[in-house]
């Protein structure tokens, strides 16, 4: 296969995961702040909190591969996995710098290997899509 023709497609392929995973943390900032208002408005107890956010992190995810397998249906695996990983680095940074805390613990290396887990699942399932 020609070189620049590998690097191109190498080139496509990151910008769509890098797509993928803006999108992908668009929806949580968006989901997050209804959520919060929703929380303000009615007297939801605490123990919904991490329910939602885990259900929040899943739908971000699906829809950030959706997006990054949009046009090319391959590597599924490869690009959910690699969304969820970016999502989850980026949205610690943000949550972190927000809360101005960086509480690095097992629980942040749990949530990146749960971010690749539904990624992967969400890649398999996205490349598997009929148009």
């Amino acid at each position: 296969m020609n070189k620049h023709l590998t690097k191109t497609k190498n080139n496509e392929a990151l910008v769509n995961i890098l797509k993928g995973s803006f999108v992908a943390i668009s929806i949580s900032l968006i989901s997050i702040l209804i959520f919060a208002f929703v929380i303000k408005l009615t007297n939801l107890s605490d123990k919904f909190i991490p329910i939602v956010n885990q259900i929040i992190k899943i739908i971000s995810i699906f829809f950030g591969v959706l997006s990054a397998t949009k046009y090319n249906k391959t590597k599924g695996l490869v690009k959910g996995v690699s969304v969820a990983l970016i999502y989850t680095i980026l949205s610690f940074v943000i949550f972190a710098t927000l809360s101005k805390s960086f509480p690095i613990s097992f629980a942040f290396f749990y949530d990146i290997l749960f971010g690749m887990i539904i990624g992967a699942i969400c890649g398999i399932f996205a490349v598997n899509l009929k148009k």
